[in-house]
């Protein structure tokens, strides 16, 4: 039986399993694991044991804080350009308050943990575009992009 899109939790909607790194990942090897898991954004765990989120790099963080810095990314690690207090939900939260939270925090993805604070999994607006309905969809792309313009 299909969920009502009203009644889907983030467990429906996210993409399981994501590539993970540490702070003390280079950034090659982080940009690596972006191209080769066709995704824009991963996790940064404290130990790829645990997988407790502790930051997120984006693709964007490692152009933005590095090549247009002039700073040489080939020298630098996770932490140097992450962003700290990765915002997380749990597989049974619902996708509405999911897109509550990426609406409050201006962010496109969030980090999923399971009952033991370990990453299991990703959502991102694709997901939600997906999932949701599209008046909701619409509200979220909005409210993270018009947040963005003043960044």
């Amino acid at each position: 039986m299909l969920k009502e899109k009203a009644d889907m939790l983030v467990g429906d909607v996210m993409t399981p399993d994501p590539a993970c790194c540490t702070s003390e990942s280079g950034l090659q090897e982080v940009a690596k694991m972006m191209l080769d898991n066709d995704c824009g954004c991963i996790p940064v765990v404290d130990s790829e044991q645990s997988k407790k989120p502790v930051g997120m790099i984006t693709d964007r963080d490692i152009t933005l804080r590095t090549v247009a810095e002039g700073k040489n990314p080939l020298q630098m690690k996770a932490s140097d350009v992450m962003t700290v207090n990765a915002v997380t939900v749990t597989p049974d939260t619902t996708l509405e308050e999911c897109c509550d939270l990426m609406e409050e925090n201006l962010i496109r993805r969030v980090a999923v943990v399971d009952e033991n604070g370990s990453c299991c999994g990703m959502v991102a607006q694709a997901d939600v575009a997906i999932n949701a309905d599209e008046a909701r969809t619409a509200e979220v792309v909005q409210e993270v992009s018009r947040g963005a313009s003043s960044i």
